[in-house]
């Protein structure tokens, strides 16, 4: 064997040592951001203000990762070596993973004392992880392998990596494994990965060109339109996410899949054969996000579950032809972490548009229209046929590019009158019809099409979400979701909506407005248990309550009672205390004791055994806040109920079976449990609104609960023992899964 031929076969047996360094890498990447997401949840509370900042963290992280690669890949090998082996030395002492204690929280604004817990956390370990995808196929670029002439194909097993971690993790790993024996397997992998690296750090034939010898660096357009290519995408799957739970079903464990789509759209792209597909997500798109993206804002109702498919498809199609295009455009490899800083720093961008900015400035999901938009703008179509391309030489295009789009909006507005106000689908055919026509014709040219489709969009219920949000006190969004007051003039009665679930509910009749409708009705399981409290608390019974809501509960308080609300959310306590809106806390406590934050922490913080009754209400939407549904949360609450006091948790769910979770915990702490599931009868008369419920009573003794069973007039009869399922462990801070009570639909 010849010199040459024997360092082709080291070069080809490298090949695999640097998938594998490079996949583990990006698997540990994703495996400890929802790791330490559930080590964090019973310190920092469920609110989405901390999952965006979280987000945040690992993109700013990431960056950083991308950045340092960068900085070190001109060095010389053996200095690489040895600098980015003596990172992870010290990344190491930071082993096991664990929240650090830092100091500030009292003093510090919540969302940077956030950043220097996660980076004091993980700051070391995600940093140094972070730089393995570039520097790695930067190494590999050095490889006599002839593959190594183009190894962006190793951003393909970067991206495999990552998701099989996303979708390792809720199925393989929380329901199997303690918290502490996560980090624990997840600091092995990160010694495994520095072992690899040292091997990988042997295989480079030689080193870096000099920068006189390596090919030109991109210019600062090109590396704006990397930007822009991967921006977009990142700020589209966070806009499609928020959109889907928040605006059409909210499923547990939804969040999982878009992330997912978007992973494969990066594998397909880099990948050897990806151009095909690429090539076809091109072609499609443009008609894609006619046919799916147009319903953009009517996507409710009875189609909802049709909708967030036809999401899901749209962000995969649009997401792979960015990628795609983003792919094609990728420089030699000498210029490869350069790229990929670029990259990085329009994920950064897109996830600080959707996770930040976008809560703030908009009071609906417009971020997830907007980008839609925006990608029509991106996609390098072609025209349909070479006749619809003639149309657009020469003068006549530009004249086209000014009037179908003004033809287009002022159609618009058209559909928008005929069919959304009047519901007239005849006479707004031909307005629908004058959009499409425009916007196939367009397809090609970018920013034409982008207008067009824009207002397609807008006469489907565009116009209509503007002209709401431009109504006072009609919705508000703040970092914990959109929040919908709708008032039905027919049926007499006001909602609060939150996303896709009744938060509260108040009739319009005066007579009726003192009564709590919905999940609170008479005979539900809260209502008998208010009913029986004078009888086993006496006059002066101090209740608690978790969830504002529209403040429906207070309207069971009685004189000489002292009530307590715990609710996360300041908007949802000016939305309650606006008399314009809801009127239950005006009327029935006027001096409603309201505390502000994260229910677990407030109730930690009560004086011991001052309630005499605690209602656990604060699930959003059909989510689960986890970290209120342990022991440990339990015996917070036990902490803060009198010994002999009595606790409520409203566990109606369309997706999860929470009566195996309760009763474990409740054997575990020796409590007495009791389910009453009720269905009221609804009288169907205008200023009622009644819903099925499911609440779960639990008091210290089974005297006790013969007193509530009995003094709320349902008698044990209309009290079930909870369902429980064998070999079901209780939910602990460090030991929890939903999959296991996942309801089969």
């Amino acid at each position: 064997m010849t010199a040459a031929e024997g360092a082709l076969s080291r070069g080809l047996a490298a090949r695999p040592l640097f998938i594998a360094t490079i996949f583990l890498g990006s698997f540990l990447l994703f495996l400890i951001q929802p790791m330490l997401g559930r080590m964090a949840l019973p310190t920092l509370g469920g609110a989405p203000a901390v999952w965006n900042v979280a987000m945040l963290f690992y993109q700013a992280m990431l960056l950083a990762g991308y950045v340092y690669a960068h900085a070190i890949s001109r060095m010389a090998q053996r200095r690489q070596t040895i600098v980015h082996l003596a990172v992870f030395a010290v990344a190491a002492l930071t082993l096991p993973i664990s929240l650090a204690d830092v100091g500030g929280r009292e003093t510090l604004p919540p969302m940077l004392w956030l950043l220097a817990l996660l980076g004091a956390s993980i700051g070391p370990v995600f940093f140094v992880v972070a730089a393995q995808a570039p520097l790695m196929q930067s190494w590999y670029a050095r490889v006599d392998d002839p593959a190594a002439a183009d190894p962006y194909f190793l951003y393909a097993a970067s991206n495999a990596g990552s998701l099989l971690a996303l979708l390792a993790y809720p199925f393989a790993v929380e329901p199997y494994l303690r918290l502490k024996e996560q980090a624990w397997l997840w600091s092995g992998g990160f010694v495994v990965l520095a072992l690899l690296v040292a091997f990988c750090a042997r295989r480079p034939a030689r080193d870096p060109a000099p920068a006189a010898e390596a090919a030109p660096p991109a210019t600062w357009r090109e590396r704006a339109v990397w930007t822009v290519l991967a921006a977009v995408p990142s700020g589209l799957l966070l806009s499609t996410t928020t959109h889907l739970t928040t605006d059409i079903v909210a499923v547990p464990l939804l969040w999982v899949v878009p992330l997912a789509l978007y992973l494969v759209t990066f594998i397909v792209a880099f990948s050897m054969g990806g151009a095909i597909f690429v090539k076809q997500a091109k072609m499609a798109s443009p008609i894609l996000l006619l046919l799916l993206g147009g319903y953009t804002f009517l996507a409710q109702g009875v189609f909802a579950l049709l909708m967030a498919l036809t999401n899901l498809v749209l962000l995969f199609v649009v997401a792979l032809a960015l990628h795609g295009h983003l792919a094609g455009r990728r420089p030699p490899p000498s210029q490869l972490t350069d790229y990929y800083l670029w990259i990085s720093l329009g994920g950064v961008i897109g996830g600080f548009f959707s996770a930040i900015v976008a809560p703030l400035v908009f009071d609906w999901v417009y971020e997830h229209p907007i980008l839609l938009v925006c990608a029509a703008a991106l996609i390098p179509a072609k025209p349909l046929t070479k006749r619809i391309g003639m149309l657009w030489k020469g003068r006549r295009g530009l004249v086209l590019d000014i009037v179908l789009p003004l033809v287009s909006l002022v159609a618009s507005w058209w559909v928008h009158t005929e069919l959304i106000l009047a519901d007239r689908a005849e006479t707004a055919a031909p307005a629908l019809a004058i959009i499409a026509l425009a916007a196939v014709l367009s397809i090609g040219r970018r920013l034409t099409f982008a207008a067009c489709f824009g207002a397609l969009m807008l006469g489907l219920g565009g116009w209509q979400a503007i002209a709401i949000s431009r109504i006072e006190l009609a919705r508000e969004r703040s970092f914990f979701g959109i929040y919908t007051i709708k008032a039905d003039g027919a049926r007499l009665i006001r909602q609060l909506e939150h996303g896709t679930t009744l938060h509260g509910v108040q009739s319009l009749i005066p007579d009726l407005q003192s009564e709590p409708q919905s999940y609170y009705a008479k005979g539900s399981g809260v209502a008998e248990a208010f009913a029986a409290l004078p009888k086993i608390a006496g006059r002066f019974a101090k209740v608690g309550y978790v969830g504002l809501g529209a403040g429906s509960l207070s309207c069971f308080a009685q004189p000489g009672q002292g009530w307590t609300a715990f609710e996360i959310d300041p908007l949802v306590v000016r939305i309650a205390r606006d008399e314009r809106l809801f009127t239950y806390i005006s009327r029935c406590t006027p001096d409603l004791r309201v505390v502000m934050g994260d229910a677990r922490l407030s109730l930690a913080k009560e004086p011991r055994h001052t309630y005499d009754l605690i209602a656990i209400d604060a699930f959003t939407s059909d989510a689960i806040p986890m970290h209120l549904m342990t022991e440990e949360a339990f015996k917070v609450y036990a902490g803060a109920l009198k010994p002999d006091g009595v606790l409520m948790v409203h566990i109606s769910n369309r997706h999860i079976d929470l009566q195996p979770v309760i009763a474990s915990i409740a054997n575990d702490m020796g409590w007495t449990a009791r389910v009453r599931d009720h269905t009221p009868y609804d009288p169907g008369l205008a200023g009622i609104d009644y819903s099925r419920s499911i609440w779960v009573a639990l008091t210290p003794t089974e005297t006790r609960m013969q007193d509530l069973m009995y003094g709320g007039g349902a008698g044990p009869a209309g009290w079930a023992l909870l369902r429980e399922r064998p070999g079901l462990e209780p939910w602990t801070d460090d030991f929890a899964s939903i999959i296991p009570v996942l309801k089969q639909q």
